[in-house]
């Protein structure tokens, strides 16, 4: 198990369709934000100038539909980390409402060639726990 990460927001008018609710294009969003901000909470200043990351797959499960002017948090925490990927989890809640859940499949490439590259054991160190 890892150490979670977690942000909170407010839902905001711009993100909410024509059903009334958040849009699903959103959840997607905040699964990368909250992945974004955890890099760069706990990655070493070396790491953010070298290194960089894609997805490469995406699996998100909507349970229930988030509102306007919800406050929300997601919550992420890595799964694994190894070779030139890492799996990580992400849940959307309002309140002790779990609203989505994903499974992020990121791949770590080299900020300079753009090819994969490999988890250093630094990395591995400082994510899991």
């Amino acid at each position: 198990m890892t150490a979670k990460h977690s942000i909170s927001f407010t839902v905001r008018d711009s993100e909410i369709d024509d059903m009334g609710h958040v849009n699903n294009v959103v959840y997607l969003k905040w699964v990368q934000d909250v992945a974004i901000s955890h890099w760069y909470s706990v990655a070493e200043p070396d790491d953010l100038e070298n290194y960089k990351w894609v997805v490469r797959r995406h699996e998100l499960d909507y349970l229930k539909a988030a509102m306007p002017n919800d406050i929300i948090t997601a919550t992420t925490w890595i799964e694994s980390l190894e070779g030139v990927s890492s799996i990580r989890m992400v849940e959307i809640k309002r309140g002790d409402t779990i609203l989505a859940k994903a499974k992020t499949t990121w791949i770590m490439l080299d900020a300079k060639t753009g090819r994969p590259a490999r988890v250093t054991q630094k990395m591995q160190d400082s994510f899991l726990i």
